[in-house]
């Protein structure tokens, strides 16, 4: 006879269907575990034989052969334990072939018989769902696992409760979805004084999810500005929470298997390796730009990345998908983020804004500096501006008027007349901001006046603006028709659109 346990392997958010097939037979004693498994899988034989001691049943003098199949899949994490464990006890009788079958099952087994959480349990989910069967996960990973709706949870806490519920002495009660609950943010745009410049591109930035770059020196409030845009941005969709959060529950950040309502923002540091930002790994493990999905990704310190780190990022920018492909892994994740990025203008950082600070080198230094970005990743960047030093008498002035709420409001009335528009426009495409609109659709929706299509070409050709320059022009100045309630892009957005996009220092745009 040989057992049969439903589980799933990960292929980014994507499960593949993995059958669990153990087999007892007469032979010496021995307890194998093949198809392609990893050293973590293959740890599951003591795990599962420790745990069934915790419960007093002991593995028979037999051979017992696991197989995972498909053979060919690599099989990878901890999650395997428990569709093991099932499988032995099916085979020792102790639970029913016929209605394990119905379930697909995943869990992490400790020595003493309970069950810790494990990743992925929102996509392994919504795979059972897809499958016509329930999931069986352990307690802690439940309230994830129930946000996939119609699909039968059971969650217990350790083995002996999943016998006893199958055994009739014991019912498990279905998990209830839980949200995360994100305090307020104490991180407000009344906090910064002056730099209304800025201010106001990282609202067209926040109504549109265009990218923006910042450059300025030390302590003029880069930082403090990006760490204020996820306070301007409006709350994640149904279907976009569950999007971000599969992404964070194979990556195993969701501890407490609840569901993520607000926008993730990713700071990573500049010495960051291209795996850890882009994907990758032993196990192609999502980024820095994945984990950002649907957010904010912040690269302070812009040119200190190193340079293949950076021009990894042109592709999921452009895409909206990070591709991994390594010799044993060819893995898609999503990757649809808003890149705020800052840098000061030179080395020394004071060039421009302190003639006595500056290094000797100005402005030789700063061209060199600046030239460690690259002009097509530059391109893909919609809104640059320069963030002078704040002098003492702003510090002096009493907080502005206009907190991040007023802001907000704003931003949640531009983004949707965006929704309204490319909901009736976009078909089956998901269009969810001016961003993410390509070429033909911007023809459709962002006709300027005669005036500003006038503007535009002039200043295309001044400029001399790539074909994806233009349309990042367009792009902005819609976002502004839209944050004035206009239905036309007039002259005087596409006069701002264009402030926003210079040159760069010492070289063509």
């Amino acid at each position: 006879m040989v057992a049969r346990v439903h589980t799933v392997a990960f292929q980014g958010i994507d499960v593949l269907e993995i059958e669990t097939q153990v087999q007892m037979s007469p032979g010496l004693p021995n307890f194998l575990v093949v198809g392609l498994a990893d050293k973590a899988v293959a740890e599951s034989r003591e795990r599962v034989r420790a745990a069934l001691n915790a419960l007093g049943l002991a593995l028979p003098p037999k051979r017992i052969v696991v197989n995972l199949a498909p053979a060919d899949v690599q099989k990878e994490g901890s999650h395997y334990d428990l569709p093991i464990a099932v499988g032995l006890l099916i085979a020792l009788g102790v639970l029913p072939p016929d209605e394990i079958d119905g379930y697909t099952v995943i869990g992490e087994l400790a020595l003493d018989g309970s069950l810790a959480a494990v990743t992925g349990a929102l996509p392994a989910a919504l795979g059972a769902a897809a499958a016509g069967r329930g999931l069986i996960c352990p307690a802690v990973c439940g309230g994830e696992a129930a946000w996939a709706g119609g699909v039968e949870v059971l969650a217990p806490a350790n083995l002996l409760q999943l016998i006893n519920h199958f055994k009739g002495s014991q019912v498990l009660s279905p998990p209830v979805p839980r949200l995360r609950e994100d305090p307020a943010d104490p991180l407000d745009l009344k906090d910064i004084k002056g730099q209304e410049t800025a201010k106001r591109a990282l609202e067209i930035a926040a109504a549109g999810s265009h990218n923006l770059l910042m450059t300025g020196p030390p302590g003029s409030g880069k930082s403090m500005l990006a760490a204020r845009l996820p306070g301007l941005l409006p709350p994640l969709a149904p279907a976009e929470a569950l999007e971000v959060t599969m992404i964070h529950s194979v990556a195993g950040l969701l501890g407490d298997g609840k569901l993520l309502t607000r926008r993730p923002f990713r700071d990573p540091h500049h010495s960051a390796s291209l795996p850890a930002l882009v994907g990758g790994g032993t196990r192609a493990r999502p980024g820095e730009v994945s984990l950002a999905h649907l957010g904010v990704l912040f690269l302070d310190e812009l040119p200190e990345f190193q340079r293949a780190t950076l021009e990894a990022l042109r592709q999921p920018l452009e895409s909206g998908r990070a591709v991994v492909a390594r010799a044993n892994h060819h893995v898609t994740y999503p990757a649809r983020v808003q890149l705020i990025a800052a840098m000061n203008p030179c080395k020394c950082g004071h060039l421009g804004s302190d003639a006595e600070q500056a290094c000797s080198r100005a402005p030789k230094c700063a061209v060199e500096y600046q030239s460690r970005i690259s002009g097509p990743l530059l391109d893909r960047i919609d809104l640059h501006i320069d963030v002078p030093a704040v002098r003492a008498v702003d510090l002096a002035l009493p907080p502005p008027a206009e907190d991040s709420a007023t802001v907000a409001a704003r931003v949640a009335m531009a983004r949707a007349r965006q929704t309204r528009r490319y909901a009736a426009l976009a078909g089956d495409r998901v269009v969810r901001s001016n961003a993410e609109a390509d070429g033909e659709l911007l023809e459709q929706v962002a006709s300027p006046d005669p005036q500003g299509r006038r503007l535009l070409v002039e200043a295309a050709d001044r400029l001399r603006l790539s074909a994806r320059g233009y349309h990042r022009v367009m792009r902005v100045a819609l976002t502004l028709a839209d944050l004035d309630g206009s239905e036309t892009v007039r002259r005087s957005h596409i006069a701002e659109a264009l402030s926003y996009r210079r040159p760069r220092f010492g070289g063509p745009i």
